[in-house]
């Protein structure tokens, strides 16, 4: 049996979301599957109930994808309550390539994500830089407030 891994992400707007994390991660919105318009109107022809669909919900691409096929799937889900708690998971994007890289080398390609990500809509939460221990790295948070770490 085949498995495949999604990554469903609840949240008040989707489409905000679609936008922060393709840049993020370089992903791509994922297209409605062939023939329909939107994934609204995919959904309708599956058969499921207008009412079971928040209004706008599917109108835009509410999941991204990675376009080398790599990645999970990661979906936007829209859900009614806001986040209440700090996350119980999230990405790690890893971006300094690791302790054989020299920590000034790692420093300077974590900096350049989070200023790319900061105008893309994160905030900053706390910088960790521990150079005795050869670590640097940034806690953000996405628009919606949901944290994640750039080392």
């Amino acid at each position: 049996m085949e498995m495949t891994l999604q990554l469903t992400i609840d949240c008040a707007d989707p489409r905000r979301l679609v936008a922060f994390w393709s840049e993020a991660l370089g992903y791509v919105p994922e297209p409605p599957p062939g023939g329909h318009a939107t994934w609204r109107a995919y959904w309708a022809a599956m058969g499921v109930p207008e009412e079971e669909l928040p209004d706008g919900a599917g109108d835009v691409p509410e999941s991204i994808v990675d376009p080398a096929g790599r990645g999970p799937r990661v979906w936007f889900q829209q859900v009614p309550e806001p986040k209440a708690v700090k996350n119980r998971i999230h990405f790690d994007l890893k971006v300094g390539g690791g302790r054989d890289v020299p920590l000034a080398v790692r420093t300077q390609r974590v900096t350049a994500t989070v200023e790319r990500l900061v105008k893309a809509g994160a905030d900053v939460l706390r910088i960790t830089d521990l150079p005795d221990m050869g670590q640097y790295a940034v806690l953000l948070q996405d628009p919606e407030g949901n944290e994640f770490d750039v080392v």
